[in-house]
């Protein structure tokens, strides 16, 4: 009976916290990446047409690197009248195994820049949410995409075809210039930079100026060491399978099973193929060349994929097309530099498993727009410097929640021996089963849908509670109330140190930064 009135009393704290962040929600609407910045996406495809072009110079913003973010940015910033120089090491079609899924507060973001034709011809797979599976049970978590227009969804795709996608268009524009070259140095004077030098295709020395360079070169940058503080960690690799002609048990939705060691994911990519991707803890991975990766994948892994998908599993184990990838994490530490700025995976990353990468990086494009449209000139690098400082106040909310929530949920779904862990696991499932706000308030951070660093805070130690309310049935005994303090204690463990590394004032309190509020520079008027 005590233990009875305990859960109760416990369940009933958890229902408490959500329903309070709810209706504070509702009174506080105004998003950090205030609307009062933003305005309605303009088309302009020609140089002449727009105010906000610099005055003399041939190229207003140098981009390093044409993925997902450098493309998407050179055709956001083009379509605002910058001239833009593109600077791509290989610009044939990329064949990667990560950055296939679209979350559909990604797609919402390729909405507000015009761009959302890029998913179309592709073969894209509309995702309307995630099956979870665990010791043989599984819940559906649909998105909640009620309030939203017909076509708003996730997206899964080819990595490759989406890229060139973006490449394409932006190439079609006049004042793009797409070039393919290796960056090798950023030209910098008196602590500006100026401009790039790189090696073109035909392997030419050559330099390229302009008041603002960009470099959006990817994981594997070897930029960034002079714009950031990188510090990459690898907690994971992914092995990467293509499973064909696969009906999964759940269509148009991601597949995630919590197995052990770590999860194992499963999402369509075109009509005819599904991606799947074994997570493997730590840096080094069975060999592929001698066979112990597909006696790995057969003996240890299959026997964890849902029935349904066993068959075409182990065929494409036999196939033999196995790939691997680290999964990389870098909390964004940026140098303020005059004349250039960092974005996308060479600026900021976290682990893959919740596919939140390409909406952190278009959401800071949103925010990167905004931020340069009332700039007619961009040639007063100090200036412009100062000012761009609240990109990364800005960015902060969206980015930091997407971010923690990845590295949160991966240590929580991974297998441990330590029984709070297993219980954190449990609990973390059941909860999401519940179904309710329960499970459309993560799924909606998870989509970016409501990317509110409270909301997550909230969820993630309801999650907990809840695991301590599940531990007390049927009776509180001392060995379970140690437990529940192990679990609290382990949450805790787990989301502080992810929190302290994105920034706690940016995070929570992003209004309290002095960049929040930092002006455009004033156009100096010319005397007659």
């Amino acid at each position: 009976m005590v233990a009875s009135y305990a859960f109760g009393w416990i369940f009933a704290s958890v229902l408490g916290l959500v329903a309070l962040y709810n209706l504070v929600a509702k009174k506080n609407r105004s998003s950090v990446a205030s609307e009062a910045r933003r305005e309605s996406v303009k088309n302009v495809t020609t140089t002449t047409s727009c105010e906000c072009r610099s005055t003399s110079g041939d190229v207003d913003v140098i981009i390093v690197g044409a993925g997902v973010a450098g493309s998407a940015l050179a055709l956001t910033l083009a379509k605002d009248g910058r001239r833009v120089h593109v600077i791509e090491r290989d610009l044939t079609e990329p064949d990667r195994i990560v950055g296939e899924l679209l979350q559909p507060g990604g797609y919402l973001k390729l909405i507000e820049l015009g761009l959302e034709d890029c998913v179309e011809e592709i073969d894209a797979q509309r995702v309307f949410g995630y099956a979870l599976f665990k010791d043989g049970k599984n819940t559906r978590l649909a998105y909640p995409l009620e309030k939203f227009r017909s076509d708003v969804s996730g997206r899964s795709f080819h990595n490759g075809r989406f890229i060139q996608r973006m490449r394409e268009k932006a190439a079609s524009l006049p004042n793009v210039r797409l070039e393919q070259g290796t960056v090798t140095s950023l030209l910098e004077e008196n602590g500006t930079i100026k401009g790039v030098q790189f090696k073109s295709k035909d392997g030419k020395e050559l330099t390229a100026y302009a008041p603002l360079t960009i470099v959006c070169d990817g994981c594997f940058s070897n930029l960034r060491r002079s714009l950031c503080s990188p510090k990459v960690d690898v907690p994971s690799c992914f092995v990467g399978l293509v499973l064909e002609n696969c009906e999964l048990p759940y269509a148009n939705h991601g597949h995630v099973v919590l197995a052990d060691p770590s999860p194992i994911l499963f999402y369509p990519i075109s009509s005819t193929e599904v991606r799947c991707l074994v997570d493997v803890p730590g840096q080094k991975v069975p060999s592929i060349a001698n066979g112990e990766m597909a006696n790995y994948l057969k003996t240890k892994v299959a026997p964890q994929v849902p029935p349904e998908i066993y068959d075409s599993f182990v065929a494409a184990v036999d196939r033999g097309n196995i790939r691997t990838m680290p999964n990389r994490s870098m909390p964004a530490a940026p140098h303020p530099t005059p004349g250039a700025l960092l974005m996308g995976d060479a600026f900021n990353m976290r682990h893959p498993l919740t596919g939140g990468g390409m909406t952190v990086a278009l959401s800071d494009i949103v925010v990167l727009r905004d931020l340069l449209r009332p700039l007619s000139d961009l040639k007063d690098a100090s200036t412009l410097c100062k000012y761009l400082e609240s990109f990364y106040t800005l960015r902060k909310p969206v980015a930091s929640t997407i971010n923690t929530l990845a590295g949160a949920l991966y240590k929580v779904f991974c297998a441990s021996p330590d029984r709070a862990r297993k219980e954190m696991r449990q609990a973390c499932f059941d909860y999401l089963s519940l179904g309710g706000v329960f499970s459309t308030g993560p799924v909606s951070l998870l989509s970016g849908l409501n990317p509110r660093p409270l909301s997550l805070v909230l969820h993630f130690f309801a999650v907990a509670v809840y695991g301590v309310g599940r531990l007390l049935v049927p009776f509180p005994s001392p060995s379970r109330m140690w437990i529940g303090a192990r679990l609290i204690s382990g949450a805790s463990a787990i989301i502080f140190p992810i929190i302290k590394a994105e920034g706690v004032r940016q995070m929570f309190f992003p209004a309290t930064v002095p960049a929040y509020y930092r002006a455009p520079p004033i156009k100096k008027e010319t005397l007659a």
